[in-house]
């Protein structure tokens, strides 16, 4: 039976060889590092799916902005990566995952501004992802313009640069 606890009761290096079984090696080359930066996870909105003692699923979440080209900028959560160990895909490890980590999103207030990078079918049809918003927006690399996606009643519609979220200076 499939238990969602706080990743942080998970060790770092078992995290790691998830991520890499369902996604490679490469990964870290991908745009949503570059978006997110040296940034730490949100833990209370960061877990770990377990079966047993088996590490079959995690999701992360990051505190990112959008930098505006005018106007200031929009604090954001970026989810992501989902990752599901790949013997247990199309096992709804990634949705029930998703339907956790958005609950507690909104009972802590933090589902106003959220967007990711990926599948528009997926995301869309069980989460309420799109892409209405984001066409404006840029990143510090490639991606498919289809699968940059957002939600909630906080999302900029508006033209911008996404990247690690910076507190203010005095």
């Amino acid at each position: 039976m499939i238990e969602i606890v706080p990743l942080s009761r998970i060790d770092v290096a078992a995290v790691e060889d998830l991520l890499d079984r369902a996604f490679g090696t490469d990964r870290v080359q991908r745009t949503a590092y570059k978006i997110r930066g040296d940034a730490q996870a949100i833990p209370t909105l960061s877990f770990a799916a377990v079966d047993g003692d088996a590490l079959v699923g995690s999701i992360q979440s990051w505190p990112i902005a959008l930098i505006a080209d005018r106007g200031a900028p929009a604090d954001l959560v970026m989810i992501g990566p989902v990752a599901v160990d790949p013997a247990r895909q199309r096992d709804g490890v990634g949705r029930l995952l998703m339907t956790h980590m958005l609950a507690a999103a909104q009972a802590t207030g933090c589902d106003e501004a959220m967007m990711l990078i990926g599948d528009p079918g997926y995301y869309g049809r069980f989460f309420g992802f799109t892409a209405a918003a984001t066409a404006a927006w840029r990143l510090p690399g490639p991606v498919e313009r289809h699968r940059l996606l957002a939600r909630g009643a906080r999302v900029p519609h508006v033209a911008g640069l996404l990247g690690p979220r910076v507190a203010a200076t005095a």
